[in-house]
């Protein structure tokens, strides 16, 4: 079921794809829609039901904003960009992959680390380092970089779990969605090591978000933080890679 972490922003999640989340904004100013990431699932279910559920229509949508090119949070984007004709959104690094142009960098097949948490993820791993997971291509309309505004966002670049992985900030609402630059499903780790390309970039990212003092922290895989969020991030910056 949708859940609102905060006013205007309800996650949508989905088991499949490692207890993955998208997330739907509303500011509530009459410019629509922004979403953010799209699911597993190609048939873009769960996120239209919570479009509809929320008495919209999915001509609401109006913006599709990307933090990076994996299966996981690009499923239903195909789906969502015909339905709805909104404008999608990527760094251009992640846009290519997107577009079908370039395949997304492989992962290793060697398990993670503590293997008793990431087993539980280990397929994914697997499909990835064998590049499966293909998607329809879908042409990114406009390509962000840190420092620019999307809807209701600012953008922070972080790479790290990949060259063109985004951050995005609402600072009226406090609240940061870090993507896959950190997680809370298995365990909370700075990411999931064996999908994390550059661990050094990683840290570095996660200490640009932590300075933002975040009172919420939302993430691609887990539940969102809560509660002392900003220090949260900030003690797995400092932790290093």
């Amino acid at each position: 079921m949708p859940d609102q972490i905060v006013p205007g922003v309800t996650a949508i999640a989905q088991t499949k794809g490692g207890h993955v989340h998208a997330f739907l904004l509303d500011p509530g100013d009459g410019q629509g829609l922004t979403l953010l990431d799209t699911l597993y699932d190609a048939d873009a279910g769960r996120v239209i039901a919570a479009i509809e559920g929320a008495g919209r229509s999915m001509t609401d949508l109006k913006d599709i904003v990307l933090t990076h090119a994996h299966r996981s949070h690009l499923g239903g984007l195909a789906e969502l960009k015909r339905r709805s004709g909104a404008t999608v959104h990527a760094h251009a690094w992640e846009a290519e992959i997107v577009a079908g142009r370039r395949k997304a960098e492989r992962v290793s097949f060697l398990p993670m680390r503590p293997l008793g948490a990431y087993w539980r993820v280990y397929h994914l791993q697997f499909g990835a380092a064998l590049g499966l997971g293909a998607l329809p291509p879908v042409v990114v309309d406009h390509t962000l970089d840190g420092g620019d505004r999307v809807g209701p966002l600012e953008v922070v670049h972080t790479p790290g779990h990949s060259p063109g992985h985004l951050a995005f900030w609402w600072p009226e609402r406090r609240v940061l969605f870090a993507g896959d630059a950190l997680a809370t499903y298995p365990i909370l780790a700075p990411g999931w090591p064996a999908f994390t390309l550059d661990p050094a970039a990683q840290a570095a990212s996660l200490g640009r978000m932590a300075a933002l003092e975040p009172e919420v922290v939302a993430v691609g895989h887990g539940e969102a933080l809560v509660a002392d969020a900003a220090a949260q991030v900030r003690a797995l910056a400092q932790a290093g890679p």
